[in-house]
């Protein structure tokens, strides 16, 4: 039986204190090719400032940032943000959906986006909206999970070792 990595929310006070575990997670995930909006050799300042730029929104609370830990150690992420138009107050994005590598494949990564639905429920969210590099791991998984495709935007960014690669834009719409 596999065990149980909780998931919780992460305060900014809290966030901010743990800026480095949170850096070395997003540096994994880049380091082992995830298009995450960084390219390769990202470096530790560059995570933290990342990290330390969302740290505005968890406090004001239009961002929620959830952690799955292990043994104390934070491995995974995601992080749901409110939509901050007027016209737009049922609607949320789900982005920095990050599993360590020494634990993908494991049902973390859905574990974590199903807790990230249910918060955005609690918040009156009934619209979510991401986007994945096309044939990655995330898009296999947000199929599995009830997500709807929506597009595809060829040459979307470069992957992190270099070269453009395409975007599958997903949406799922909460009961």
């Amino acid at each position: 039986m596999r065990e149980a990595i909780p998931i919780r929310p992460l305060g900014a006070d809290e966030a901010a204190a743990r800026n480095g575990e949170l850096a070395a997670i997003l540096r994994d995930a880049v380091e082992n090719g995830a298009s995450v909006n960084f390219m390769a050799g990202l470096s530790e300042a560059e995570a933290i400032a990342f990290w330390r730029g969302q740290l505005a929104g968890i406090a004001e609370g239009s961002r929620t940032l959830l952690i799955a830990e292990r043994e104390g150690a934070i491995v995974g992420t995601v992080v749901l943000t409110l939509a901050p138009q007027p016209n737009a107050p049922h609607r949320a994005e789900i982005g920095k959906m990050l599993v360590h590598s020494n634990l993908r494949r494991q049902g973390l990564g859905r574990r974590l986006l199903a807790e990230a639905e249910t918060v955005a429920r609690r918040q009156g969210r009934t619209l979510l909206l991401l986007d994945t590099q096309t044939g990655s791991a995330g898009e296999v998984l947000y199929r599995r999970c009830g997500w709807t495709e929506y597009g595809v935007v060829p040459n979307h960014s470069h992957v992190p070792q270099g070269g453009l690669s395409p975007a599958t834009f997903f949406y799922k719409e909460l009961s």
